[in-house]
């Protein structure tokens, strides 16, 4: 069985890959911030990382942050793994990075390239928004009396078990470089969306006010820059299925 590093192991994401891989009888080790023995934060560096590396197959890079410092952290990784001679880097993107101007976007986009000119073995996998981070926007906006949503913006979010399981399939495969995006089953507008969060979550309906917005960002969204394209994977679970789960409907 291979020896699997995952950064950000306790993270939403991070922590199911490390539980699917674990499962399927592999050494992973955690590297995060606080989990130790590879306590390590990768935009500072520190002894930690290359222990970490040290014997390792793969890397399965999932930590991520967007207070900044991605792509220091990432030079860090490849630096420490190509000295550990670990023959597969897998990275977690986002769809729509090379469309957005968003500095999030920006900087996984140039992660992006740096996994790609790492001389390393490498796959990176470009996602859409999880339920879960969808959820946190809507639990904001149901904060309001009612529901100020971006007119015309349409999401497509997915299970975030599923891009775990893509991840595990793609960490125990060979180098694939960029594969196929995935995203979730349905393209939804983000009023309907938010209606659905509203109802699981307070059993009411509530009422919408779509409100345009400006910038190129915005108008990137409303392009569907975010959303895949034809030729993508599509996950299966709903974000009515999500909520339901969630709030126990």
């Amino acid at each position: 069985m291979s020896t699997i590093l995952v950064t950000g192991g306790t993270g939403t994401l991070g922590r199911l890959v490390t539980e699917r891989l674990r499962a399927a009888g592999h050494e992973v080790r955690v590297l995060s911030r606080h989990a130790q023995p590879y306590a390590v934060d990768l935009r500072k560096g520190g002894a930690g990382l290359d222990a970490a590396v040290a014997g390792a197959d793969t890397v399965v890079h999932c930590a991520s942050s967007p207070r900044g410092g991605d792509e220091k952290a990432a030079e860090r990784l490849i630096a420490a793994a190509r000295g550990a001679g670990v023959g597969h880097l897998v990275y977690i993107s986002i769809v729509g990075v090379d469309a957005l101007p968003i500095g999030y976007y920006r900087s996984k986009l140039a992660v992006e390239g740096l996994v790609a000119g790492s001389g390393l073995g490498w796959t990176v996998l470009r996602a859409t928004q999880f339920h879960d981070l969808v959820a946190q926007l809507c639990a904001v906006l149901a904060k309001s009396p009612v529901l100020p949503v971006p007119a015309g913006v349409d999401d497509q979010p997915v299970a975030v078990g599923e891009v775990a399981d893509r991840l595990v399939e793609l960490a125990l495969g060979a180098p694939a470089g960029r594969v196929p995006d995935l995203g979730g089953p349905e393209v939804r507008s983000l009023e309907s969306l938010a209606l659905a969060y509203a109802a699981a979550a307070t059993g009411k309906r509530r009422r919408v006010v779509r409100v345009p917005l400006f910038g190129r960002a915005y108008r990137a969204l409303r392009a569907g820059e975010h959303l895949t394209r034809e030729g993508a994977v599509v996950g299966k679970g709903t974000f009515e299925e999500y909520v339901a789960e969630r709030f126990g409907g």
